[in-house]
Protein backbone atom coordinates (compact mmCIF):
# COMPACT_ATOMS: atom_id res chain seq x y z
CA UNK A 1 0.00 0.00 0.00
CA UNK A 2 0.78 3.51 -0.55
CA UNK A 3 2.26 5.14 2.60
CA UNK A 4 1.44 8.62 1.20
CA UNK A 5 -1.54 10.21 0.00
CA UNK A 6 -1.27 11.81 -3.13
CA UNK A 7 -2.17 14.99 -2.68
CA UNK A 8 -5.07 15.35 -5.59
CA UNK A 9 -7.39 12.78 -5.31
CA UNK A 10 -10.65 11.61 -6.98
CA UNK A 11 -13.87 12.30 -4.75
CA UNK A 12 -16.75 9.79 -5.06
CA UNK A 13 -19.12 12.06 -3.36
CA UNK A 14 -22.25 13.04 -5.76
CA UNK A 15 -20.76 10.52 -8.71
CA UNK A 16 -24.22 9.05 -10.37
CA UNK A 17 -24.19 5.12 -9.02
CA UNK A 18 -24.82 3.67 -12.42
CA UNK A 19 -22.20 5.70 -13.71
CA UNK A 20 -19.31 5.01 -10.35
CA UNK A 21 -17.44 1.79 -11.68
CA UNK A 22 -17.08 3.22 -15.55
CA UNK A 23 -15.70 6.58 -13.92
CA UNK A 24 -13.35 4.54 -11.50
CA UNK A 25 -11.74 3.03 -14.33
CA UNK A 26 -11.52 6.26 -16.13
CA UNK A 27 -10.01 7.92 -13.20
CA UNK A 28 -7.36 4.97 -12.74
CA UNK A 29 -6.58 5.50 -16.58
CA UNK A 30 -6.00 9.21 -15.96
CA UNK A 31 -3.46 8.63 -13.45
CA UNK A 32 -5.43 9.05 -10.04
CA UNK A 33 -4.21 6.67 -7.28
CA UNK A 34 -6.02 8.32 -4.94
CA UNK A 35 -9.84 7.64 -4.37
CA UNK A 36 -12.27 9.21 -1.60
CA UNK A 37 -15.57 7.45 -0.88
CA UNK A 38 -17.71 7.10 2.02
CA UNK A 39 -20.38 5.10 2.83
CA UNK A 40 -22.62 7.55 2.52
CA UNK A 41 -21.79 8.35 -1.09
CA UNK A 42 -24.48 5.67 -1.64
CA UNK A 43 -21.81 3.88 -4.18
CA UNK A 44 -19.14 2.18 -2.78
CA UNK A 45 -20.12 -1.13 -3.96
CA UNK A 46 -19.89 0.59 -7.74
CA UNK A 47 -16.75 2.19 -7.07
CA UNK A 48 -15.35 -1.30 -5.64
CA UNK A 49 -16.27 -2.90 -9.11
CA UNK A 50 -14.35 0.02 -10.25
CA UNK A 51 -11.51 -0.70 -9.15
CA UNK A 52 -11.48 -4.19 -9.56
CA UNK A 53 -12.33 -3.46 -12.52
CA UNK A 54 -8.54 -1.10 -13.01
CA UNK A 55 -6.71 -4.26 -11.22
CA UNK A 56 -8.16 -6.65 -13.49
CA UNK A 57 -7.28 -5.01 -16.54
CA UNK A 58 -3.62 -4.66 -15.41
CA UNK A 59 -3.91 -0.77 -14.73
CA UNK A 60 -3.13 -0.31 -11.38
CA UNK A 61 -2.48 -3.26 -8.60
CA UNK A 62 -4.08 -2.66 -5.03
CA UNK A 63 -0.52 -1.27 -3.66
CA UNK A 64 -0.50 1.78 -6.08
CA UNK A 65 -3.86 2.81 -4.61
CA UNK A 66 -5.00 5.12 -1.65
CA UNK A 67 -8.54 4.30 -0.19
CA UNK A 68 -9.79 6.20 2.13
CA UNK A 69 -13.44 6.22 3.55
CA UNK A 70 -15.76 7.47 6.13
CA UNK A 71 -18.02 5.79 9.58
CA UNK A 72 -21.55 7.62 9.05
CA UNK A 73 -23.29 9.18 12.19
CA UNK A 74 -25.69 6.26 12.54
CA UNK A 75 -22.67 4.44 13.62
CA UNK A 76 -20.84 6.32 16.26
CA UNK A 77 -21.48 4.19 19.06
CA UNK A 78 -18.75 1.66 19.77
CA UNK A 79 -20.33 -1.73 18.89
CA UNK A 80 -20.94 -0.45 15.66
CA UNK A 81 -18.26 1.10 14.40
CA UNK A 82 -16.66 -2.30 13.38
CA UNK A 83 -19.82 -3.40 11.52
CA UNK A 84 -19.72 -0.18 9.80
CA UNK A 85 -16.00 -0.45 8.41
CA UNK A 86 -16.55 -4.48 7.44
CA UNK A 87 -19.25 -3.21 5.21
CA UNK A 88 -17.84 -0.40 3.38
CA UNK A 89 -14.75 -3.01 3.31
CA UNK A 90 -16.90 -5.83 1.76
CA UNK A 91 -18.74 -3.21 -0.77
CA UNK A 92 -15.57 -1.88 -1.89
CA UNK A 93 -13.92 -5.31 -2.28
CA UNK A 94 -10.52 -4.06 -0.20
CA UNK A 95 -9.24 -6.18 2.75
CA UNK A 96 -7.76 -2.96 4.21
CA UNK A 97 -8.53 0.87 3.95
CA UNK A 98 -5.96 2.82 3.57
CA UNK A 99 -7.58 5.75 5.99
CA UNK A 100 -10.55 5.57 7.58
CA UNK A 101 -12.65 8.85 8.70
CA UNK A 102 -15.39 10.06 11.13
CA UNK A 103 -17.55 11.56 8.50
CA UNK A 104 -19.07 14.51 10.94
CA UNK A 105 -18.58 15.26 14.66
CA UNK A 106 -22.64 14.21 14.82
CA UNK A 107 -23.79 10.62 16.61
CA UNK A 108 -27.50 9.67 14.85
CA UNK A 109 -29.95 6.58 16.06
CA UNK A 110 -28.14 3.45 14.79
CA UNK A 111 -30.22 1.81 11.94
CA UNK A 112 -29.24 -1.79 10.93
CA UNK A 113 -27.62 -2.03 7.48
CA UNK A 114 -30.52 -5.16 6.59
CA UNK A 115 -32.68 -2.53 7.46
CA UNK A 116 -31.89 0.60 5.22
CA UNK A 117 -27.99 1.31 4.07
CA UNK A 118 -26.81 3.66 3.83
CA UNK A 119 -29.08 4.96 6.50
CA UNK A 120 -28.65 8.80 5.68
CA UNK A 121 -30.18 11.24 7.82
CA UNK A 122 -33.31 10.43 8.52
CA UNK A 123 -34.16 7.97 11.20
CA UNK A 124 -38.25 7.19 9.69
CA UNK A 125 -38.06 8.34 6.27
CA UNK A 126 -40.92 6.61 4.92
CA UNK A 127 -43.14 8.28 7.73
CA UNK A 128 -45.47 10.97 7.73
CA UNK A 129 -43.04 12.52 9.87
CA UNK A 130 -40.05 11.76 9.37
CA UNK A 131 -36.97 12.44 12.32
CA UNK A 132 -33.29 13.37 12.57
CA UNK A 133 -32.75 11.68 16.15
CA UNK A 134 -29.52 12.44 17.44
CA UNK A 135 -28.08 9.50 19.70
CA UNK A 136 -26.01 10.09 23.15
CA UNK A 137 -23.03 8.93 22.29
CA UNK A 138 -19.81 10.67 23.26
CA UNK A 139 -17.13 11.21 20.58
CA UNK A 140 -14.47 9.74 22.93
CA UNK A 141 -16.37 6.09 22.30
CA UNK A 142 -16.24 6.52 18.74
CA UNK A 143 -12.43 7.21 18.57
CA UNK A 144 -11.81 4.08 20.72
CA UNK A 145 -13.61 1.68 18.24
CA UNK A 146 -11.72 3.54 15.55
CA UNK A 147 -8.40 2.74 17.33
CA UNK A 148 -9.49 -0.79 17.39
CA UNK A 149 -9.92 -0.90 13.79
CA UNK A 150 -6.08 -0.07 13.74
CA UNK A 151 -5.56 -2.97 16.32
CA UNK A 152 -7.28 -5.44 13.98
CA UNK A 153 -5.56 -4.38 10.97
CA UNK A 154 -8.61 -3.73 9.12
CA UNK A 155 -7.57 0.51 8.58
CA UNK A 156 -4.10 1.48 7.92
CA UNK A 157 -4.70 5.32 9.14
CA UNK A 158 -7.72 6.96 11.40
CA UNK A 159 -8.59 10.54 10.95
CA UNK A 160 -11.17 12.63 11.22
CA UNK A 161 -13.96 15.14 9.21
CA UNK A 162 -15.44 18.48 9.96
CA UNK A 163 -14.22 18.62 13.19
CA UNK A 164 -13.61 22.35 14.57
CA UNK A 165 -10.41 23.14 16.26
CA UNK A 166 -12.07 22.18 20.04
CA UNK A 167 -12.74 19.09 18.96
CA UNK A 168 -9.54 18.58 17.95
CA UNK A 169 -7.71 19.94 21.16
CA UNK A 170 -10.02 17.92 23.09
CA UNK A 171 -9.54 14.66 20.72
CA UNK A 172 -6.02 15.13 21.56
CA UNK A 173 -6.19 14.49 25.59
CA UNK A 174 -7.50 10.92 25.24
CA UNK A 175 -6.91 9.40 21.50
CA UNK A 176 -4.18 6.70 21.87
CA UNK A 177 -3.73 6.51 18.04
CA UNK A 178 -3.90 10.10 17.04
CA UNK A 179 -5.38 11.10 14.14
CA UNK A 180 -3.50 11.20 11.14
CA UNK A 181 -6.19 13.35 8.54
CA UNK A 182 -8.20 15.85 9.02
CA UNK A 183 -10.77 16.63 6.14
CA UNK A 184 -12.27 19.82 6.03
CA UNK A 185 -13.92 22.31 3.39
CA UNK A 186 -11.43 24.60 2.35
CA UNK A 187 -11.36 26.80 -0.72
CA UNK A 188 -10.38 30.61 -1.06
CA UNK A 189 -14.02 31.88 -0.10
CA UNK A 190 -13.49 29.62 3.22
CA UNK A 191 -9.49 29.45 3.68
CA UNK A 192 -9.64 27.87 7.40
CA UNK A 193 -6.11 29.21 8.43
CA UNK A 194 -6.53 28.52 12.39
CA UNK A 195 -8.19 25.24 11.69
CA UNK A 196 -5.14 24.00 9.24
CA UNK A 197 -2.53 25.66 11.37
CA UNK A 198 -4.21 24.07 14.35
CA UNK A 199 -3.82 20.01 12.71
CA UNK A 200 -0.86 20.82 11.36
CA UNK A 201 0.06 21.92 14.87
CA UNK A 202 -0.95 17.95 16.25
CA UNK A 203 0.92 16.52 13.25
CA UNK A 204 -2.30 16.04 10.95
CA UNK A 205 -2.13 16.43 7.62
CA UNK A 206 -5.15 18.07 6.19
CA UNK A 207 -7.56 17.02 3.23
CA UNK A 208 -9.42 20.10 1.04
CA UNK A 209 -12.86 18.82 -0.30
CA UNK A 210 -14.93 21.55 -2.32
CA UNK A 211 -11.47 22.76 -3.23
CA UNK A 212 -13.28 24.59 -6.13
CA UNK A 213 -15.69 26.21 -3.66
CA UNK A 214 -19.46 26.70 -5.21
CA UNK A 215 -19.12 24.18 -7.97
CA UNK A 216 -20.36 20.99 -5.95
CA UNK A 217 -23.06 22.94 -4.54
CA UNK A 218 -25.12 24.62 -7.64
CA UNK A 219 -26.66 21.45 -7.93
CA UNK A 220 -28.04 20.87 -4.36
CA UNK A 221 -29.27 24.71 -4.40
CA UNK A 222 -26.67 25.26 -1.72
CA UNK A 223 -25.07 28.11 -3.39
CA UNK A 224 -25.90 31.01 -5.97
CA UNK A 225 -24.53 30.88 -9.47
CA UNK A 226 -22.21 33.96 -8.82
CA UNK A 227 -21.02 32.50 -6.21
CA UNK A 228 -18.55 30.60 -8.38
CA UNK A 229 -14.61 31.29 -8.00
CA UNK A 230 -13.75 30.30 -11.05
CA UNK A 231 -14.48 34.15 -12.49
CA UNK A 232 -12.95 35.88 -9.92
CA UNK A 233 -10.09 38.36 -10.21
CA UNK A 234 -7.48 37.26 -8.67
CA UNK A 235 -7.80 33.35 -9.82
CA UNK A 236 -8.59 34.65 -13.41
CA UNK A 237 -5.09 36.53 -13.90
CA UNK A 238 -2.96 33.62 -12.68
CA UNK A 239 -4.59 31.94 -14.70
CA UNK A 240 -4.11 33.85 -17.88
CA UNK A 241 -0.18 34.14 -16.83
CA UNK A 242 0.37 30.22 -16.19
CA UNK A 243 -1.59 29.47 -19.55
CA UNK A 244 -3.64 26.98 -17.07
CA UNK A 245 -7.90 26.90 -16.53
CA UNK A 246 -9.16 28.80 -13.24
CA UNK A 247 -10.14 25.08 -11.86
CA UNK A 248 -6.34 24.25 -11.88
CA UNK A 249 -5.40 27.36 -10.23
CA UNK A 250 -7.82 26.92 -8.02
CA UNK A 251 -6.51 23.16 -7.29
CA UNK A 252 -2.98 24.02 -7.24
CA UNK A 253 -3.32 27.16 -4.22
CA UNK A 254 -4.89 24.11 -2.39
CA UNK A 255 -1.85 21.98 -3.30
CA UNK A 256 0.57 24.60 -2.93
CA UNK A 257 -0.68 25.79 0.50
CA UNK A 258 -0.14 21.92 1.98
CA UNK A 259 -3.85 20.48 2.13
CA UNK A 260 -4.61 17.60 0.05
CA UNK A 261 -7.34 18.40 -2.81
CA UNK A 262 -10.15 15.83 -3.69
CA UNK A 263 -12.46 17.32 -7.05
CA UNK A 264 -15.07 15.20 -8.57
CA UNK A 265 -15.93 15.06 -12.44
CA UNK A 266 -16.96 12.19 -14.49
CA UNK A 267 -15.25 14.03 -17.42
CA UNK A 268 -12.59 12.68 -18.99
CA UNK A 269 -10.87 15.53 -19.91
CA UNK A 270 -11.55 17.45 -16.62
CA UNK A 271 -9.86 14.42 -15.20
CA UNK A 272 -6.61 14.79 -16.99
CA UNK A 273 -7.27 18.42 -16.36
CA UNK A 274 -7.40 18.26 -12.97
CA UNK A 275 -4.42 16.43 -12.51
CA UNK A 276 -1.90 18.52 -14.41
CA UNK A 277 -1.13 21.05 -11.96
CA UNK A 278 2.60 19.91 -11.70
CA UNK A 279 4.23 21.97 -14.13
CA UNK A 280 3.66 25.20 -12.52
CA UNK A 281 4.01 27.26 -9.22
CA UNK A 282 1.85 30.45 -8.21
CA UNK A 283 3.93 33.23 -7.02
CA UNK A 284 3.63 34.43 -3.37
CA UNK A 285 1.90 37.51 -4.50
CA UNK A 286 -0.57 34.99 -6.30
CA UNK A 287 -1.37 33.47 -3.16
CA UNK A 288 -1.81 35.85 -1.55
CA UNK A 289 -4.45 37.66 -3.70
CA UNK A 290 -5.91 34.50 -3.82
CA UNK A 291 -6.21 34.02 -0.07
CA UNK A 292 -7.82 37.43 0.17
CA UNK A 293 -10.85 36.32 -1.50
CA UNK A 294 -11.85 34.44 1.91
CA UNK A 295 -15.23 34.98 2.79
CA UNK A 296 -15.74 32.42 5.46
CA UNK A 297 -18.55 31.29 3.38
CA UNK A 298 -19.17 27.84 3.81
CA UNK A 299 -21.32 25.88 1.68
CA UNK A 300 -21.60 22.51 3.49
CA UNK A 301 -22.65 23.26 6.67
CA UNK A 302 -24.82 21.18 8.82
CA UNK A 303 -26.12 23.90 10.64
CA UNK A 304 -27.83 25.02 7.77
CA UNK A 305 -29.02 22.13 5.35
CA UNK A 306 -29.79 19.75 8.57
CA UNK A 307 -32.55 22.31 9.62
CA UNK A 308 -34.00 22.99 5.66
CA UNK A 309 -33.51 19.65 4.69
CA UNK A 310 -34.33 17.18 7.57
CA UNK A 311 -36.28 19.50 9.87
CA UNK A 312 -33.10 19.65 12.79
CA UNK A 313 -31.03 22.44 13.75
CA UNK A 314 -27.80 20.59 14.46
CA UNK A 315 -24.92 23.23 14.28
CA UNK A 316 -21.70 22.21 14.32
CA UNK A 317 -19.50 25.73 13.37
CA UNK A 318 -20.13 28.66 15.35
Amino acid sequence: MLQTMPPVGFGLWKIPREDTAATVVEAVRAGYRHFDSAADYANETEAGKGIAQAIADGLVTRDDLWVTSKLWNTFHAGEHVEEACRKTLSDLGLDCLDLYLVHFPIALEYVPIDERYPPEWLNNPASGQPEMRRANVPLHETWQAMEALVDQGLVKRIGICNYNSALIHDLMTYARIKPSMLQIEAHPYLTQEKLIRCANGYGMDVTAFSPLGAQSYFELNMAEAGESLLGTAPVMVAAQAHGKSPAQVLLRWGVQRGTAVIPKTTKPDRMRENLAIDDFELSNVEMAAIGTLNQNRRFNDPGVFAEAAFGTFHPIYD
